[in-house]
């Protein structure tokens, strides 16, 4: 049952890429290919879905570890697990504990609720990102583009319908341009929605806790341009279930570092 769960993810996008696959180019298989692609992606999906709601209980718990800030100034706290676990309303790509920090500097205003804003006129944007722990950076992706913010009912249809697109890209294409590390004790620490070309590591480079990875964008799934922090326990997103970080702050608070 922990193996199935943990690649639940990856169970999902098999299914859903064998159903848009059966959608698109079926007409040019037999019936009966179509037939079982269409009942194996089904079942895939199925599982998948299943998985979300009966395998948590059999997974064990990891303790909160202590983390370097992977930012600094005053952050506003949005999706905290400090308030609701799932964070992010799934444990998906390891993100039961990840929280979101956007850039609130104080006498500094974001752009009112309005049209779909260049992600330079943030505070957030291009800010320094640091690495939360000791280790090898892993992983360390940046040419996926910041886009525009997605701050109207409009722009969040749009921003669904998109998100629903990057799934079928997988972890990469939701977490942006992101760094990971993989620290001594086993542990892998995330930063995501960094900006195209500010990364400043590359894979099988050593770093320590502060040192500066990038900067941040809004790049993946994001609306506005702000850092995605998360510690999980395998290198995969697809495999990987979320640790707890100490001391992060509620929803509507501020992490000043």
């Amino acid at each position: 049952m922990i193996a199935l769960y943990r690649g639940r993810g990856l169970i999902y996008y098999v299914g859903a890429a064998l159903l848009i696959a059966n959608a698109l180019f079926g007409a040019a298989f037999s019936t009966d290919v179509r037939t079982i692609a269409g009942i194996t992606g089904l079942i895939a999906v199925a599982i998948s879905v299943t998985l979300i709601f009966v395998g948590p209980k059999s997974l064990p718990e990891h303790a909160p570890r202590a983390v370097h800030p992977p930012v600094r100034g005053r952050w506003l706290a949005v999706n905290s697990p400090a308030s609701a676990v799932p964070s992010h309303g799934v444990r998906m790509y390891g993100q039961a504990y990840a929280i979101d920090l956007v850039f609130d500097p104080e006498g500094a205003t974001r752009p009112s609720y309005g049209a779909m804003n260049k992600p330079q006129d943030y505070p957030a944007f291009g800010q320094p990102v640091f690495a939360m722990i000791d280790g090898e950076v892993v992983t360390a992706t940046g040419w996926r583009r910041d886009h525009r913010t997605r701050s109207t009912v409009i722009a969040m249809v749009y921003f669904l319908i998109e998100g629903g697109i990057r799934e079928i890209g997988g972890p990469g294409f939701i977490l942006g341009n992101h760094v990971t590390i993989r620290g001594a004790d086993g542990v892998f620490a995330t930063v995501a929605h960094l900006k195209q070309g500010s990364i400043t590591v590359k894979s099988g480079q050593q770093v320590k806790a502060g040192d500066q990875l990038a900067e941040c964008g809004n790049s993946g799934n994001s609306t506005e341009p702000h850092v995605h922090a998360q510690l999980i326990d395998r290198r995969s997103p697809w495999l990987g279930q979320g640790i707890p970080i100490e001391g992060l702050p509620k929803n509507g608070e501020h992490l000043n570092a």
